[in-house]
């Protein structure tokens, strides 16, 4: 059976089960070590005066438990203008196959359209077939041609330092 989450705009008071949902994912994602903040900054980063993540939750409609949440920013590309980038869409384990993602995605997908942006876009590991699977099945392009590139830690201080 399909349930009908609720979506909402997360508060300070979401920001363990939010923290609890990134670690799920960085663990499924083989990534738990890449995993730099705490729910400290996280909170700090996305409550402060100048928030620099949305951050949707999803509760199933049986309970006030956070199962979800999508966070995302904007961006900007010089060929199609304002575009807003989905950092994170998860679901808990426990709580998929229920429709929950769908809905947290289509709602990103709507304050794309409500804040006048290009498009949305998103990053899905290679080898991640049962999301790459998720995402085609509600028409969105995953793209192979692009790969991502990164400077952190010393080699950004190094390169930075001259």
């Amino acid at each position: 059976m399909h349930g009908k989450g609720r979506i909402r705009w997360a508060d300070k008071a979401d920001v363990p089960a939010v923290w609890a949902l990134i670690l799920e994912l960085a663990e499924y994602e083989k990534a738990r070590d890449q995993v730099n903040i705490d729910a400290a900054q996280l909170e700090a980063d996305g409550f402060g005066a100048e928030p620099g993540y949305g951050l949707l939750v999803l509760e199933p409609a049986d309970r006030d438990e956070v199962v979800g949440m999508a966070l995302f920013y904007e961006k900007y590309s010089t060929w199609n203008g304002r575009c807003l980038f989905l950092e994170d869409l998860v679901v808990t384990a426990s709580e998929r196959g229920k429709g929950y993602g769908r809905q947290l995605f289509t709602a990103v997908a709507r304050e794309t359209q409500r804040r006048g942006m290009a498009y949305m876009q998103w990053q899905v590991l290679d080898w991640n077939a049962p999301a790459i699977g998720f995402y085609r099945s509600l028409g969105a392009d995953v793209e192979s041609e692009w790969l991502n590139g990164r400077l952190q830690g010393q080699v950004l201080t190094d390169l930075a330092a001259g």
